[in-house]
């Protein structure tokens, strides 16, 4: 038992820290290779904090744990929104700059449908993998069109003060970028190993583990980036890395695990009340930022607390199945 959990703790530490030094390697290889910094943080740094969430999800699945995959995408966009959201706010009001962000909420909410609609009869298909899939490489499309569409987004303004102020030669960039892909493969193999060795000691579902420890251990990414841009005042790369990772883990993260390995059996819980939690969420997000007016909207410490209390609330009751 021991050496699962110090698996997972040091597998958590060295997916967070190769997520860390991929998105930097890989935004500095952008940058040379002249990518605009708008799309290289819709793209590269949005998605990107997903990484951990995609290779622990597609290592699970592989290895013939598709329950603990699933539970990982979901509970990780969970976690985004009542944890990171909530916790970012308390520590400063998140104002909702971004036009970009603001149209991604309602199309997060459209993916979030899609997905409830496979998961109806309880299976995910090799067809509906494929279809997710799709959608993300369209969703790539869409957000390379609407960020050339907003040049002047404040969300690629902040994407430049990043890259200007960690400058780093295309030779350290590349290298960064194959060291952190190879450690994230690595270290994701290591905390699935341990993950799964927990759930069979505790005899609890992969699916609870999934949405629980795997959940927060991947996110700790978007938890980082998020406090991190929040104290500096760059509230738009806060969220935009919230929803941009969300988006991901449905249609890339899920997509890839039923790609490799469809789910034929799962558990009615997983849209009764997993998926159920997870819309709420993002309904709850979009009120609190939209504006028809378009105006500037800002995520209180008041909203931040309540997304908090939303998260205890959940994974307390989860943790009473792991107890039970």
């Amino acid at each position: 038992m021991i050496l699962f959990f110090t698996a997972i703790v040091i597998g958590f530490a060295l997916l967070v820290w190769s997520a860390d030094k991929f998105i930097d390697g890989a935004s500095a290889t952008a940058k040379h290779l002249g990518m605009p910094s708008l799309l290289i943080g819709v793209i590269i740094v949005g998605f990107g904090t997903s990484a951990p969430e995609m290779v622990v999800s597609a290592t699970a699945s592989w290895a013939g744990n598709p329950s603990l995959a699933l539970g990982n995408a979901i509970g990780s966009n969970i976690v985004n929104i009542a944890l990171i959201l909530g916790v970012t706010a308390l520590i400063a009001p998140i104002s909702v700059n971004s036009k970009i962000v603001r149209k991604e909420i309602p199309l997060l909410f459209l993916i979030i449908l899609l997905s409830g609609y496979f998961l109806m009869d309880d299976t995910l298909s090799f067809v509906e993998g494929v279809v997710l899939l799709f959608g993300f490489f369209a969703l790539i499309g869409w957000s390379v069109y609407s960020a050339m569409k907003e040049k002047n987004d404040s969300f690629g303004s902040e994407i430049d003060e990043e890259l200007l102020k960690h400058p780093m030669s295309l030779q350290m960039a590349i290298g960064w970028l194959v060291a952190g892909l190879l450690l994230l493969v690595g270290s994701s193999k290591v905390l699935v190993w341990g993950a799964v060795g927990v759930a069979t000691e505790f005899g609890v579902s992969d699916l609870i583990i999934g949405l629980t420890i795997v959940a927060l251990g991947t996110s700790l990414p978007e938890l980082a980036a998020s406090i991190v841009a929040v104290k500096k005042g760059e509230d738009d790369i806060a969220i935009g890395n919230v929803v941009g990772s969300n988006m991901f883990n449905i249609l890339a993260v899920i997509g890839i695990a039923t790609v490799i390995n469809p789910m034929n059996s799962i558990s009615p819980e997983v849209l009764n009340r997993d998926w159920i939690v997870m819309a709420l969420l993002t309904i709850v997000l979009f009120a609190m930022v939209y504006s028809a007016k378009g105006k500037t909207k800002s995520i209180t410490r008041v909203q931040g607390g309540f997304l908090l209390l939303c998260y205890v609330a959940y994974n307390s009751y989860l943790g009473m199945l792991l107890v039970g």
